[in-house]
């Protein structure tokens, strides 16, 4: 259950990397639901694609906030898809377990790498490796998380 909350952690740090390294690590002829969406190659590209794209984007100056209530929405909503698919793969567990788990993960990790930007830029300190910082973060926790399977 602890990964399921951090694949959230993920998605609120960097949205668009927890269903991105669910797909990277989701085998190819997964059967379960939701996990089987990121089976394919074409979804692995595509979720690659856009965790490297927000990576890039977060750093431009005209990215809006996090903080939006859009924002804390779509991190919510990938937080749970992304620990709904974790799950999947594994039997047992509810559907809604996962879900929940997830969106209360990117709520924390939301709330959480905006307080450290603030913070950092509060300080007076450029704002860049600040991002590095937490892009390294969300990184290492998504692979702390998913890094004992090895899709292909």
């Amino acid at each position: 259950m602890t990964r399921l909350a951090l694949m959230g952690v993920v998605s609120g740090l960097r949205s668009q990397l927890g269903t991105g390294a669910v797909a990277l690590t989701t085998t190819p002829g997964e059967r379960a639901r939701p996990a089987s969406f990121f089976a394919g190659v074409w979804a692995k590209r595509v979720t690659a694609a856009t965790a490297v794209g927000e990576m890039v984007g977060d750093k431009l100056p005209t990215t809006p906030s996090r903080l939006s209530p859009s924002g804390i929405t779509f991190r919510m909503a990938f937080g749970a898809l992304a620990a709904s698919a974790l799950a999947s793969r594994e039997p047992g567990h509810p559907p809604a377990v996962p879900a929940a788990l997830g969106a209360a993960g990117a709520l924390a990790g939301t709330l959480g790498g905006a307080y450290w930007r603030r913070t950092v830029a509060k300080s007076g300190r450029p704002d860049w490796p600040a991002a590095l910082l937490e892009d390294a973060t969300a990184l290492l926790l998504a692979y702390a998380v998913v890094g004992h399977r090895h899709g292909r």
